[in-house]
């Protein structure tokens, strides 16, 4: 029995109090998704629920008499051993041994699909992340937009989302004068400007752009050079961002060019919506977003006194295309210097008329690196800066996309390259991806002594305390899943595999699915196949969502 329809049974009894007039409830006011988590003390059952509690005050019931009404007709269900009520209105489960049994032969039938839902169909979410500026390598910070972006991507997807993948291309602006002033002076044999850009990637670009264009392009006016290392080399510099990314496993379904906002009139479109509904004015020769109207600490200028655009006037022409192209949501991942943009990107988005809560920004902290209790500072390709490739020739595409997404990305973040490296229990990837690899060889093992899935299923047997505990777990697969889409929080995928990882190693210990020397094969034995290779399932799906493989052999 799943979490999906121990939930819906828990509903659907309230429903029936509701419909027989022992409860006075609009059914509106029933959760669509009922919330049930396992109990810390396994005594108490294998899952509780607060519903009751929730739906007391409303009902004009005590909590405990509700809880009791609810009990009453889920004891009726042939999948429930017993359910008792606890403490001031909890409700404590228990499944008979062959209902909590029969999820490993649903895990392993749906196979993929397992843990996915339709929980946010109808949901259209646009998720930017990265948008590094096309000024040089994809830096650490990057790196961990990139691994928790696409996860929550992906966590979003299998919740039922549609989800676009945005790269805001930053192509407009003083920072791509500077890094086209820097290409130049290196190709001159010149050091870059004093606020330019600097490390071995600038002189490889620089050359690249002077091979591509001729010789005779160090010999063009300085306004000419600039242009074409301009265009160049902001092309070529975008073009290693997309490989490394791609490499990294992350791909993206847009790529937004923030000089079209410009050049194709959406910044004055969009302009001119707002001044027709009264969100701008005019003050001291400059227009002003009336932003604090929509919760921000301050108007923000929109237009300067000079006549050219503040950077906001481009963020609310962007936010106004999202919507446009269909988004309903907008996730924006940031640094940790842009806590300013969440009050003026919502007020942007009050302006144009849509709810503010459909704009999300989420902010990620720093990554710093150790190698020997010590710290990593410096990439001897881009000179300043420690690389997403830096990371990845350290530790390889899993553990560094692993470790990004492991935990909450709004706290700081220090990754032992060590550890991350070392091939034991002590690194969290390795600890997940040998548990996968586990089950791929206890199945190898069982085929060669007869040991089939074909052949027997008998939940009712799997009754070891390691086992219950193994199915507890996997059944919470959905429920993770829902929970870190709807917070948009992957880590928890991360550390759910870590707990599965653990259960299946001490069930591994304890149970066998091969039977001893000459021991006959025997149902227990068909069945704990089916329980090992649900296990496997799970972690495959698990990673998946966060972009890692699940590998066969380690």
């Amino acid at each position: 029995m799943t979490t999906q329809e121990l939930a819906a049974s828990l509903r659907a009894a309230v429903i029936s109090l509701i419909d027989g007039g022992a409860v006075l409830l609009d059914p509106a006011d029933v959760p669509a998704s009922v919330h049930v988590e396992r109990p810390r003390d396994r005594s108490h059952g294998d899952w509780a629920t607060n519903l009751a509690l929730q739906l007391a005050k409303k009902a004009g019931i005590a909590p405990r008499d509700l809880a009791g009404q609810i009990a009453e007709i889920l004891a009726k269900e042939p999948n429930i051993a017993r359910i008792d009520v606890a403490g001031p209105g909890f409700l404590n489960i228990t499944l008979e041994a062959a209902a909590a049994g029969a999820l490993a032969r649903t895990i392993t039938e749906q196979g993929a699909a397992y843990g996915r839902s339709a929980a946010l169909a109808g949901q259209w979410i646009n998720v930017e992340f990265v948008s590094a500026n096309p000024t040089g390598p994809i830096h650490l910070g990057g790196a961990r937009w990139a691994a928790v972006g696409d996860a929550i991507a992906r966590v979003l997807e299998a919740d039922g989302a549609k989800v676009t993948r945005e790269y805001y291309f930053n192509d407009h602006g003083a920072q791509i004068d500077r890094f086209a002033a820097s290409l130049l002076a290196r190709a001159r044999g010149e050091m870059p400007p004093s606020d330019g850009y600097g490390g071995q990637y600038i002189e490889d670009i620089a050359r690249q752009v002077v091979d591509d264009a001729g010789p005779s392009l160090l010999e063009a006016s300085d306004a000419d050079a600039l242009e074409t290392f301009r265009a160049r080399g902001v092309a070529a510099m975008f073009d290693e961002i997309k490989a490394s990314l791609h490499d990294f496993g992350v791909d993206f379904d847009v790529y937004f060019h923030e000089a079209s906002l410009h050049t194709s009139g959406a910044v004055e479109a969009a302009l001119h919506e707002l001044r027709e509904n009264g969100s701008l004015y005019l003050e001291d020769g400059a227009w002003w977003l009336r932003s604090t109207e929509f919760g921000d600490d301050k108007d923000r200028v929109v237009i300067k006194s000079d006549g050219a655009p503040a950077y906001i006037a481009g963020d609310i022409a962007y936010l106004r295309d999202k919507k446009a192209r269909g988004a309903t949501h907008a996730i924006f991942l940031l640094g940790a210097d842009h806590h300013g943009y969440i009050a003026r990107l919502k007020a942007a988005a009050a302006a144009l008329g849509d709810d503010p809560d459909t704009v999300e920004v989420l902010i990620g902290q720093l990554v710093s690196l150790v190698r020997g209790g010590k710290p990593v500072r410096m990439s001897k390709r881009a000179g300043t800066v420690v690389t997403m490739a830096d990371l990845v020739d350290a530790v390889g595409v899993d553990a560094a996309r692993y470790a990004m997404a492991r935990s909450s990305m709004d706290s700081a973040l220090t990754i032992d390259l060590d550890l991350l490296a070392s091939r034991t229990n002590d690194n969290p990837v390795f600890y997940v991806q040998y548990a996968h690899a586990r089950t791929v060889n206890v199945d190898r093992n069982a085929a060669g002594v007869g040991v089939r899935r074909a052949d027997a299923f008998a939940p009712e047997l799997l009754t070891h305390p390691t086992e219950s505990a193994l199915l507890s777990l996997l059944a919470s697969l959905p429920r993770i899943v829902h929970q870190a889409a709807t917070l948009r929080e992957p880590h928890r995928v991360a550390r759910y595999l870590e707990e599965v990882a653990g259960a299946y190693h001490k069930w591994y210990d304890s149970c066998r699915v091969t039977p001893f020397g000459d021991e006959p094969v025997t149902d227990l034995h068909h069945t704990r196949l089916w329980l090992n290779d649900a296990t496997g399932q799970v972690l495959a799906n698990g990673l998946g969502l966060l972009g890692v493989t699940a590998p066969e052999r380690m």
